[in-house]
């Protein structure tokens, strides 16, 4: 079993708190599947446990990871998994599956429960809580690394240097918000390169969205005090920001700059306007998230707010899975943990109930941030009208995805019928290709399934292969077969729910025949294949379903089927597109040069800087070539031997 450190890369100490290799160990029991069996294995654990806190692994037969616990004292909470009378049936499964453990001691209890959760996010065990959310937060970044720095959306790592505002709950929350910095401080958003190369003002400008100093229309100390106007203003403090614009419009007033006058009064009636939208009735709340959980049915959804200096940035919902028979206050304990492995944590959170460890998750989210970090259940005021908003909000959100998940399975059944499934399709993947005369030719693979798309699961497709260009049947055969050889390695016994309960392929008889003759050659025989193809006059509503053997589906044009058939299909056809013109995009910015050996960026750009383009490279003399400066004899001689091949 591999073992690699538990720290992560934004955490540098982390990996010297949590290092594996220094405190696991792994005992194997028998391989049969049965609760004795998996009993056997924990007591052969409890032999060596020590009384220390740490995290345990449980895994089964094949090594999968079952569950992944943390514990003050690891000999007492694994003890507990022997007493099988007492444990509900989620974990009597579970245990029934137990054939090994691995072991990881900590220092203390709050280090164990932050890497329960870093393990939670790597292994995705099948009996924990899991947030099923695989979108990063959006942040804004204020740069510093430039004299006139950059205010721009971020999302991933924080490696580049400056301030980062967020998290925001959505990309929509951001764009309004830079597009309020951008009225209110004119500060500008193009790249360094753009910025580097302008000779005159843009339309950013032009709409008094941007200050201009890429052209010198605004000093660097003038700019330095609109960045840090924008700073207060994200930072929640837009009090002063507000005087000081009414006090610089009075005095252009008073001066008879009427112009400059009505600049600064369009910036103070945004600002107005801004605070109004984003502020919320939470006094003296300045940063904090609140946490609100809704459960029905099995199903829990749990809603969070983002404010930020007293600015609401967001809400969304969060809907966890594996939450049945988990209690409520556990559920929601567990989602925390996980939830700020990718988002830093603010001074305070808000939950709309007790927590059973909150004292130990402030510690270990105090630890993982660096500052004090309060959980609080409010019980009246502003800040308990919050929590029942977000708990309204929460129930409602519920409300919609039961519903949607009702009337999404009538659809699955709905097409297991017509289309003569076994069953329900628990996985679809729908597959298109992409490219403009057979060049940059791309092809993409969506994933939907009961719960809507599946975006963590889509997959690109470069087409390498000699295909002919234009050649879809090609280009086809390359993608299918190498997606389902990775199947047939990663996967052979299908036990993963990674295989395909229906495939959706773009186009028609002849392409339906083309990947059946695919999947035949691949061994594979039991995967459904339908093909969509545009009906007369390409005119949707009107497409014809093709299915093997030449079976021919059609639907009334307002069939709720047909239109989520036609959603996948344009979602894959979105999904294509975009794959293409990214290939596209970074074509248009490579050279011949990249493709010489022992060419990297600092000798492409001294050979561009002396010849001017990469044809006069290519064309250059052996003389011509030696004289460039930082190219050597042996250099050159390689360069012209690889656009000059001898024969």
């Amino acid at each position: 079993m591999d073992r690699t450190p538990a720290g992560r890369p934004d955490l540098p100490g982390s990996g010297d708190r949590f290092n594996e290799e220094k405190a696991t160990y792994a005992l194997r029991g028998a391989d049969a599947p049965d609760l004795e069996a998996g009993v056997k294995a924990i007591r052969n654990v409890l032999k060596t446990l020590p009384a220390r806190p740490g995290v345990y692994r449980m895994h089964d037969a094949r090594g999968d990871v079952l569950y992944v616990g943390k514990a003050r004292v690891l000999r007492n909470r694994v003890t507990s998994y022997t007493q099988v009378a007492k444990l509900p049936k989620r974990l009597q499964r579970m245990v029934a599956q137990t054939r090994d453990m691995t072991i990881v001691t900590t220092r203390t209890e709050a280090e164990a429960l932050l890497l329960e959760a870093q393990l939670i996010k790597r292994f995705r065990p099948a009996f924990n809580v899991l947030l099923r959310d695989d979108k990063s937060f959006p942040f804004i970044l204020l740069r510093e690394d430039h004299p006139f720095p950059q205010v721009r959306k971020h999302r991933g790592a924080r490696r580049a240097k400056g301030q980062y505002f967020g998290p925001f709950a959505s990309a929509g929350s951001v764009t309004s918000t830079l597009n309020a910095l951008q009225k209110l401080f004119l500060l500008r958003s193009c790249s360094d390169s753009f910025f580097a190369n302008r000779t005159r003002p843009c339309l950013l400008y032009q709409i008094r969205r941007c200050s201009a100093p890429c052209v010198g229309r605004i000093s660097e100390t003038d700019y330095a005090e609109l960045v840090e106007d924008a700073k207060q203003f994200l930072a929640g403090k837009s009090t002063g920001v507000q005087s000081r614009l009414g006090k610089q419009m009075a005095e252009a007033a008073e001066k008879q700059d009427y112009e400059l006058a009505a600049v600064y009064r369009d910036r103070l009636r945004a600002l107005t306007y801004v605070q109004g939208s984003q502020t919320v009735h939470a006094e003296g709340l300045g940063d904090g998230d609140i946490f609100a959980l809704a459960s029905k049915a099995g199903q829990t959804c749990i809603q969070a707010f983002f404010i930020r200096g007293g600015q609401n940035w967001g809400h969304r919902s969060f809907f966890p899975a594996h939450t049945a028979d988990v209690p409520e206050e556990e559920v929601l304990s567990g989602f925390l943990m996980q939830f700020y492995e990718e988002v830093p944590p603010p001074r305070r959170i808000l939950v709309d109930r007790k927590l059973a460890e909150d004292e130990l998750i402030a510690e270990a989210l105090r630890e993982r941030s660096g500052h004090k970090v309060e959980i609080s259940q409010p019980q009246r005021g502003d800040r308990r009208m919050l929590i029942e908003q977000a708990r309204r909000n929460a129930e409602e959100a519920l409300d919609r995805r039961m519903a949607e998940s009702t009337t999404q399975g009538k659809l699955l059944q709905e097409m297991a019928e017509v289309f003569e499934l076994p069953e329900s399709p628990k996985r679809i993947e729908v597959y298109d290709n992409s490219h403009i005369m057979g060049t940059n030719a791309t092809g993409a693979m969506i994933v939907a399934g009961p719960e809507g798309f599946r975006k963590n699961a889509y997959r690109k497709f470069n087409i390498k292969s000699g295909v002919t260009p234009g050649d879809d049947f090609g280009m086809m055969r390359e993608v299918l077969e190498r997606r389902f050889a990775r199947l047939e390695k990663e996967d052979p016994e299908r036990a993963e729910g990674e295989w395909p309960d229906l495939l959706l392929i773009d186009g028609g008889r002849g392409q339906i025949s083309a990947v059946c003759e695919i999947l035949e050659e691949a061994g594979v025989s039991d995967v459904p294949v339908v093909g969509v193809a545009k009906g007369p006059d390409r005119n949707a509503g009107r497409e014809v379903f093709h299915l093997p053997g030449g079976r021919e589906v059609t639907f009334p044009p307002n069939n709720a089927l047909l239109f989520y058939l036609q959603r996948l299909r344009d979602e894959a056809h979105r999904f294509a597109i975009g794959t293409h013109r990214q290939k596209r995009a970074k074509s248009l910015t490579t050279s011949t040069l990249d493709e010489v050996p022992g060419i990297g960026p600092n000798r492409k750009r001294a050979l561009l800087m002396h010849f001017g383009t990469a044809r006069a490279v290519k064309g250059a003399a052996l003389d011509d070539l030696e004289r460039a400066p930082g190219i050597s004899k042996t250099m050159a001689r390689q360069i012209y031997d690889y656009f000059h091949p001898r024969g």
